[in-house]
Order: structure tokens, then C-alpha cells, then sequence
């Protein structure tokens, strides 16, 4: 097997090694198209069934609940798969595909005509995601060693500033065209990201598709042996927990701490676009941090950095204290996503990064679909004890990186 990252620090080609910089653009823009595309109609999907039949506040719940939550679930247990048969068959074949389903779903939502279709489709959309991580390993596998960094940094940022975009237009969309005609929309976003890796990504050169490999893909025991494997699990299913931990009690703990209700709706959005813009940000730094320090200072710094945003949040100070402290979380966490994925790239050897990266991202998929449900349960008690409980486990979190990376 070709070995990974080889190529010209400048990003030129040599040696039937492609450019790694025009890779990298293709991933980055597909990736970002592709999270755009996908929450350019979801966050609506409570209108839509409305529109489909569905009455009352707790039948949309239910449904919207469970459709929203289906789609990452299986994606979650086929992470690892679609990993495994990327190893063999390639990744870009398998991105392809992957958004190739896309293209087929979206167009179909906006042809159903009854809720249960909707529900059948987002589980098909599970069975058939899962880009994502097959999107890091390509970035990771075509960048030179010592640019690995900035290549996942920019596809992280793409996975982050995707899902802050497609809401907003989705938004303005549904108010022109309707929910149905943004499905399709949709979907055209989906064939140019398509049509953007088919023409714009090169593999060949950077591997060979395991399909000759008498060994195979690598197991589960294989992943599991390599060193501090558990952590890097561990630490992306954490960050993931506390970041989407916010969502459920963010607007009604603002709302406690005395916020008035005419600026309720304009300070959340604030803060959720400054946390999100702010983790975008520490993706892209992240590689210049790793020049300079190793990544358990990294991981371990920005983890602590985080941790000390939420528990000022969690203090309910005035306003322009709770956007810093917003920042700097978003931030924190950010940079110590990109930081443990990166440790990881560079730990595992070519044949084992892409099925590490499955592995990884079921972490992150499964805490994503458990996140909303702890919060609630800790906010049901005290909207302010989930600010503390998410800055101790971070602090947790940074000692343990320190420790055990060291």
C-alpha cells in the first residue's frame, strides 16, 4: 500500500502524488455543501408534517423526535461499515455514494405524502450517510504529514459552519418557495458536491484499494491495540456531550437568570452563532497551536479553556461576559476536536485511519443523540447545574489527557 501524505510541502504534484491543496478543496467545499445541504430543510421538519396531517403539539413532537433522531442513530452503526468497505473499495467511491443517496432522498421528501414516508426516508438516509468521517480520512490520507492538522482543521470547519448556514437559508427558502421546493433544492445542492469529488478529488496515487489485501480491513482488535485508542474515543464522544449539551436549556436559562423575554430569542441566537463561529475558528488554528506544543498540551489547554467558559456561563453574568465566555468555549472545543482527531491521524498507521475515523465518529454520532436527553434530565432539576456538570467533566477531561498522553 501506497504510503499516505507524501507529496510536496507546496502542494504541487510529483510523482503521480496529486496536489494535495486541490484535494483538499474539493473535500472542503463538498463537505461543507453537504452539512448545508442536509439542515437546509431538516430544522422544519415540524412544519412539514404539520403540512402532512400530523395535529397537536405532541404528535409533531414524537414525530419530529423521531425523525430527527433516526438518521444519526444508524448512521452511528454504520460508521464503522462503510469504513471498513472504504478500505477495500476506496473512500471516494464511497463518498460518492454517499452523497449520491442524498441527491435520491432529498428529492424524495419532497414527494411524500404521508408522515410515515418521512420516518422511512430519514432511516434510509441513516443507512446511507456517514461521509463524514470517510471525508476527514481522505483530507488526512491526501495532506503531507505536517499539514495533516490543516487538512482536518478545514474539514471540521466546513462540518461546523455547514449546519450554522443551512438553517438560515432554509429559512428564507420555505418562506418563498416552501418546504417541498427546498427538499429539491436541496438536492441540487447535493449532485454538485457529487460531481465536485467525482472531478475535483484524485486518489489515485495516494492508495491502493484494499480489495487485494489477503488481511483485509482492519478489525475492531486491531483499532483497539493501537495506543491510547480509548482516550481519543473517550475525549471526542465527551467534547461532543458537552457541546451539544447547550441546545435544550439555553434559551430558558437566560430566561431565568433574567434575560427580557423580547431578547431572548436575539441573545441565544447570538450566543449559539458565537459558539459556533468560534469552534470554526479553533479548527482552523489548531495546526499552528500543534507547531508549537504537543497534543496533549493542546487537547488538555483548550479542554480546560472550555471547561472554564462553560462554568462562567453557568455564574450567569452580564451580557457581554456570557458572549466572551460563549466564545471561549466554543473555542476550547473546537481546538480539542481537531487536535485529538489530528493525534490520531498521525498515531495510526495508512490502513488503519480510515476504520479509526469510523470508530471515532460513532463516538461523536452516539453522544450527539444522547446529549440532548442528559441535559434535559440535569436541566429538569437546574439549568445552571448543566453548565457546572459539563465544566467539571471537561476539567476531568483535560487532566486525563495530560496524564495519559504524556
Amino acid at each position: 500500500m501506497t504510503t499516505s501524505g507524501s507529496g510536496s510541502s507546496d502542494g504541487s504534484s510529483e510523482a503521480g502524488i496529486p496536489d494535495w491543496r486541490r484535494n483538499q478543496f474539493a473535500v472542503t467545499v463538498a463537505t461543507f455543501i453537504g452539512f448545508t445541504g442536509f439542515t437546509l430543510a431538516m430544522p422544519f421538519l415540524p412544519l412539514y408534517f404539520e403540512q402532512l396531517g400530523v395535529h397537536g403539539t405532541s404528535a409533531l413532537a414524537i414525530w419530529s423526535g423521531v425523525s430527527l433522531g433516526i438518521t444519526p442513530a444508524i448512521t452511528a452503526a454504520m460508521a464503522p461499515v462503510w469504513s471498513r468497505i472504504a478500505e477495500r473499495h476506496g473512500r471516494k467511491l464511497m463518498v460518492e455514494r454517499s452523497l449520491g443517496a442524498f441527491v435520491i432522498v432529498m428529492a424524495a421528501l419532497a414527494a411524500v405524502r404521508a408522515p410515515w414516508q418521512v420516518l422511512a426516508l430519514r432511516a434510509l438516509l441513516g443507512l446511507f450517510a456517514g461521509y463524514g468521517p470517510i471525508a476527514l480520512t481522505m483530507a488526512a490520507e491526501s495532506a503531507p504529514h505536517e499539514h495533516m492538522a490543516v487538512a482536518i482543521g478545514w474539514v471540521q470547519t466546513a462540518q461546523r459552519l455547514g449546519p450554522t448556514v443551512g438553517p438560515v437559508v432554509g429559512g428564507v427558502l420555505a418562506a418563498w418557495v416552501g418546504l417541498r421546493a427546498t427538499f429539491l433544492i436541496a438536492s441540487l445542492l447535493y449532485i454538485g458536491a457529487v460531481l465536485l469529488v467525482f472531478f475535483g478529488y484524485q486518489e489515485q496515487g495516494l492508495r491502493a484499494p484494499a480489495a487485494h489485501d489477503e488481511s483485509g480491513p482492519p478489525t475492531w482488535s486491531v483499532v483497539r491495540a493501537m495506543p491510547h485508542f480509548l482516550l481519543f474515543l473517550g475525549v471526542i464522544f465527551g467534547l461532543q456531550l458537552v457541546d451539544r449539551s447547550f441546545g435544550p436549556v439555553l434559551p430558558l436559562f437566560l430566561g431565568e437568570i433574567g434575560t427580557p423575554a423580547d431578547r431572548l430569542a436575539f441573545l441565544s441566537g447570538a450566543m449559539f452563532t458565537i459558539t459556533a463561529g468560534a469552534a470554526a475558528l479553533g479548527h482552523h488554528v489548531t495546526s499552528r497551536l500543534l507547531q508549537r506544543w504537543p497534543s496533549s498540551v493542546v487537547v488538555a489547554s483548550a479542554a480546560a479553556g472550555a471547561a472554564f467558559g462553560s462554568i462562567v456561563l453557568g455564574l450567569g453574568p452580564s451580557v457581554a461576559v456570557l458572549l466572551v465566555a460563549a466564545a471561549v468555549f466554543g473555542g476550547g472545543i473546537g481546538v480539542a476536536t481537531t487536535a485529538v482527531y489530528t493525534a490520531a491521524g498521525r498515531a495510526a498507521p495508512v490502513s488503519v485511519r480510515g476504520v479509526l475515523f469510523g470508530y471515532l465518529t460513532t463516538g461523536y454520532l452516539v453522544a450527539l443523540a444522547v446529549s440532548p436527553v442528559v441535559s434535559g434530565f440535569i436541566g429538569a432539576r437546574s439549568m445552571r447545574a448543566v453548565f457546572f456538570v459539563d465544566g467539571a467533566g471537561l476539567a476531568v477531561m483535560a487532566g486525563c489527557v495530560r496524564w495519559l498522553m504524556s
